[in-house]
């Protein structure tokens, strides 16, 4: 009897000193994270600034600047740092010129192609440093000929001009920008049978839409000398090594080789400013546009032509082999040091970048900044966190693509998830994109982070609005760096920014005053989606069960596949299967989560819970593979590249996210063809998708057939 109560006591003393000795919860990092005391809108505005001195396009001297910069704020923080360069082929203009032949007694004209500096620039002495306004991949050479108005350049806009008896063939086109990736409107117009493209920046879409709206600086909106510049290829990574990395003396496909693969333009093209294509709009004539056509109430009456302006477009660019340079830090884990969280965010900028991407930059940086407070407070993460800063995603993704190229094998087996920030702040209001398991990990850490426009509230009140939950998009463009991780290698992702878009966009007008004085003048959004963007790392690093919800996933495939249903409904094409492949998962989902509460339950119990402990790994393993089940070894028909049958680009819109895409592009396919054989592929296609969609469901029962 005494001896039991001496081993009572010393069991209960021995406990009680552990509690006295033992470091806080991890969950008290994470509060700390998120407090004030660790976050700095001063700091991240200095870095914001310091990123956006000069115009720093991939490849050039002072985007290797930016990424030393990156590179030493990471080593300060003790990161284990490194550069990973690549040898990549980018695109810079030579010569261009454009000029406009209108009819008598109407003199022709010369357009400068230049965006203005205005009075009292500060960074006016480093204007020359941005690149002449160009197209990224664009193809060399002159073309003449009468200009066709083609509204936003989409393959049902050039449906509406046959319609209406419009002869493309031999023109050049005019598009304007916002509906679908620019490089899809030159390639649409190519396939039309257009000679050459030009874009221009709509008032209505860009300018403040009328003659009264007041410009950068004076507004948030673009000047009228204003052009988007950007890449016009659509494919992902360096075009001349598509699917491997581009290292050094790797294979590489020839110039020849590289437009046969079709994911260059075949015709030349040119961004230019909304005052140039308002002169060439007055130059056409023909039928009047469509009212969903026409532009702004004061803007002249938008006409399709063909002509009788005619245009004289010429364009050279040059290819070159450039170095660029990822910048990459790691935090090992201490307990599963195998097991990787990734956060990325892109350097290069097509001029300063203020918006897209460094806002995303300076996150970056605040979020390392605080994640090193925290381990000098004690904490260490459970698996390994990895920051990432990629180069030339401008170009095509192509730092980020080539990373996992490079590393594939060790990122399909050890990738928990990818968290992406391209431009961390546009506008107020949160958003968030992200495969549906992550979904409720999202909402989560919104409730845990202040509204930076109303401390009354969190981000997820404000995102929730009047509805009963937050709106979370998916990802299946090809906007930014998540795409390698999702669309070719299957590793779970989510994106976030505030704000969506900006009327300044990839033009010189994206500076830090832009930013200072429209986008964040406190710099508090900034700190919001630093505090966002780390807790979701910081769970998904030390929470012992990954917080995955696959429940949210199926609900996601049934929804999606019953507005399929409409698709198809009379055409024979039978969804039986992928709706029982879809049933089959959601118990897969509904199992592996009653397995988690039952190891939970069982951690109460000190000597279970050792036995357990291997369990918990294989139970996140399963979680963690079910993502990569999703993809498919031949990938899409046509775009091989894309291996993930769930989420992929739309064929005619890089920036278009669809569901199930390989059934999309059959869809499409057999509605233009209308065959047996069309629609045979549509249903091949939908076995596939079940075939994927079951896969994963094996994965998370853990279990052999």
């Amino acid at each position: 009897m005494f001896k039991t109560a001496i081993t009572c006591f010393l069991a209960i003393a021995t406990s009680f000193s552990f509690l006295l000795s033992s470091p806080p919860p991890k969950s008290f990092y994470h509060s700390l994270y998120t407090s004030t005391s660790l976050s700095d809108n001063v700091s991240i505005s200095h870095h914001l600034h310091t990123l956006t001195r000069r115009p720093h396009v991939a490849g050039s001297e002072a985007n290797a600047e930016a990424a030393a910069y990156v590179l030493s704020v990471f080593t300060s923080c003790n990161l284990e740092s490194h550069i990973a360069s690549y040898g990549v082929s980018l695109t810079y203009p030579v010569s261009r010129s454009l000029s406009l032949t209108r009819p008598p007694p109407q003199p022709p004209i010369t357009f400068a192609l230049r965006q203005e500096i205005y009075e009292g620039d500060p960074y006016a002495d480093v204007a020359d440093e941005v690149l002449p306004t160009f197209h990224g991949y664009a193809k060399s050479g002159t073309v003449i000929g009468p200009v066709v108005y083609v509204n936003y350049g989409r393959v049902e806009d050039y449906v509406t001009l046959k319609e209406m008896g419009v002869n493309v063939t031999g023109t050049v086109v005019l598009a304007r920008y916002g509906q679908i990736f620019r490089g899809d409107i030159v390639h649409n117009a190519f396939e039309a049978g257009a000679a050459g493209a030009l874009i221009f920046t709509d008032r209505k879409d860009y300018g403040g839409g009328s003659d009264d709206a007041r410009w950068f600086p004076d507004d948030k909106w673009m000047p009228p000398s204003g052009v988007q510049v950007g890449s016009v290829y659509d494919g992902t990574g360096d075009p001349t090594t598509p699917g491997w990395p581009s290292s050094e003396g790797c294979e590489r496909l020839s110039k020849e080789e590289v437009e046969k693969a079709g994911n260059v333009p075949l015709i030349p093209s040119l961004p230019i400013s909304a005052k140039d294509g308002k002169i060439i709009m007055r130059s056409i004539g023909g039928e009047v546009a469509n009212e969903d056509w026409q532009g702004d109430k004061d803007a002249p009456i938008y006409r399709v032509g063909p002509g009788p302006g005619v245009v004289n477009l010429s364009y050279t660019g040059e290819y070159v082999m450039a170095t660029i340079q990822n910048v990459i830090g790691i935090i090992p884990g201490t307990e599963e040091p195998d097991r990787l969280v990734i956060l990325g965010n892109h350097r290069d900028a097509w001029t300063f970048g203020a918006v897209d991407p460094n806002s995303g930059t300076a996150a970056l940086l605040e979020v390392t900044q605080r994640l090193d407070k925290l381990q000098k407070r004690g904490w260490k993460p459970r698996r390994t966190i990895v920051l990432c800063n990629w180069d030339a995603e401008e170009y095509g993704l192509i730092g980020s693509t080539e990373w996992v190229e490079e590393n594939r094998e060790m990122l399909a087996s050890r990738a928990v998830a990818y968290l992406n920030i391209d431009s961390a702040v546009h506008e107020a209001g949160f958003h968030a994109s992200a495969t549906p398991q992550l979904d409720e990990l999202l909402k989560q850490a919104a409730k845990q982070v202040q509204d930076p426009d109303n401390s009354s509230q969190t981000i997820y009140d404000s995102w929730t609005g009047s509805s009963n939950s937050p709106v979370i998009g998916r990802l299946g463009g090809g906007g930014s760096d998540y795409a390698a991780f999702i669309q070719h290698i299957g590793v779970p992702v989510a994106d976030m920014s505030f704000g969506t878009g900006y009327p300044v966009y990839h033009s010189m007008y994206d500076d830090f005053i832009w930013m200072e004085k429209f986008g964040d003048p406190t710099f508090q959004r900034h700190v919001a989606a630093a505090s966002m963007w780390g807790l979701v790392a910081l769970q998904l690093a030390d929470e012992e069960f990954l917080p995955f919800n696959y429940l949210s996933y199926a609900f996601e495939l049934q929804k999606s596949t019953k507005d399929l249903e409409n698709e198809v409904s009379g055409k024979g094409i039978s969804l039986i299967p992928l709706f029982k492949s879809i049933e089959e998962l959601a118990k897969a989902a509904a199992k592996i989560d009653n397995e988690k509460k039952e190891l939970q339950k069982a951690k109460g119990w000190a000597s279970t819970w050792k036995k357990d402990q291997y369990k918990v790994r294989e139970l996140n393993d399963r979680l963690m593979m079910a993502e990569r089940a999703f993809t498919d070894r031949d990938g899409l028909s046509g775009r091989p590249w894309y291996k993930h049958l769930i989420y992929a680009p739309s064929k005619h819109n890089d920036y278009g996210s669809k569901y199930f895409p390989a059934i999309d592009d059959a869809i499409e396919e057999a509605m233009k063809l209308n065959t047996a054989k069309s629609w045979h592929t549509v249903q091949h296609e939908v076995w596939r998708v079940s075939r994927a969609v079951r896969h994963a469901s094996l994965v998370l029962n853990g279990k052999l057939t």
